[in-house]
């Protein structure tokens, strides 16, 4: 992946959704040719110079400081995710040019001791995921919840490859379009943060090949944090859960995330877990923990 090329483009797609009513800037009329807002209007709210901001817009982050990039972070009003996402794509084009020695190594398998303690876990589904979206480990019931995603896919099991190119997702998922936009958000944001990773680069060119969503929505250059929310689903066993999901990132180990899932006391969907926790516990076998 092109480091310089992604930090230029995000910049691009940021002030492109801001207009001048909501950067707080006075409107003199006249035909603008693109949408958004110019550079210069960047600059002048970030306190650079234009010429500064342009050569960072073209990928030029040689010597960028922190407090630039809270400027310009505040001039196009990113957010959280979007902010350590600019903030890691000027680390990594700052980086030099020797990839080879910043190669990361993505886990994708837990340690006993953390298995032991997801497979402990037992009433609620857990999923642990590297940043390219491996399923890296499961306890038995989160196995169950996600059986789809599980059978018959080639490994390591992916939930962006899943979600793209497996017809079930889109039964599964019962919003498909909103649980692809926040793959690829997330997968931006792993690219930002891992640029030189083959795996991951083979990955993106892989869905680009095979998904014109996945293309389309690359190109937008979004990111999110996996945090917390809620997961709609239709399970093939058990009909429809609404789950809320926490994502825990691991002391021990930063590249990975866990996620827990859970359903509200006395609803239909805590009902529908149990059962379902009920089926896994009776077909074992079947369902070994990741």
């Amino acid at each position: 992946m092109d480091n310089r090329d992604d930090l230029s483009k995000f910049l691009i797609s940021r002030r492109a959704k801001l207009d001048l009513q909501q950067a707080g800037l006075p409107d003199y009329g006249g035909r603008r040719r693109v949408p958004g807002l110019r550079r210069e209007e960047v600059a002048l709210l970030a306190g650079m110079s234009s010429e500064y901001y342009k050569r960072l817009e073209r990928g030029n982050a040689k010597g960028v400081s922190e407090a630039v990039i809270d400027g310009v972070s505040r001039a196009l009003q990113l957010d959280e995710a979007e902010h350590a996402h600019l903030y890691q794509l000027i680390r990594s084009a700052n980086a030099g040019t020797h990839p080879q020695r910043r190669r990361p190594t993505r886990k994708t398998q837990v340690n006993p001791t953390l298995q032991q303690t997801i497979d402990a876990m037992s009433t609620v589904p857990v999923f642990v995921q590297n940043g390219r979206l491996d399923a890296v480990a499961t306890n038995r019931l989160g196995r169950a919840l996600f059986s789809e995603m599980f059978d018959d896919a080639r490994p390591p099991v992916n939930a962006a490859r899943f979600v793209f190119l497996d017809a079930r997702a889109q039964t599964f998922y019962q919003d498909w379009e909103s649980n692809a936009r926040q793959v690829v958000a997330l997968l931006r944001v792993e690219a930002g943060r891992s640029p030189y990773d083959r795996q991951l680069s083979d990955l993106v060119g892989e869905l680009s090949t095979r998904s014109d969503l996945f293309r389309k929505l690359w190109g937008a250059h979004d990111v999110r944090e996996h945090r917390t929310g809620v997961k709609s689903i239709h399970h093939p066993l058990v009909g429809d859960l609404d789950l809320n999901y926490l994502g825990l990132d691991l002391a021990s180990d930063r590249t990975l995330q866990m996620l827990v899932f859970s359903a509200e006391p006395g609803s239909a969907s805590h009902d529908g877990l149990q059962l379902l926790a009920n089926w896994a516990d009776t077909n074992s076998v079947g369902l070994k923990s990741t």
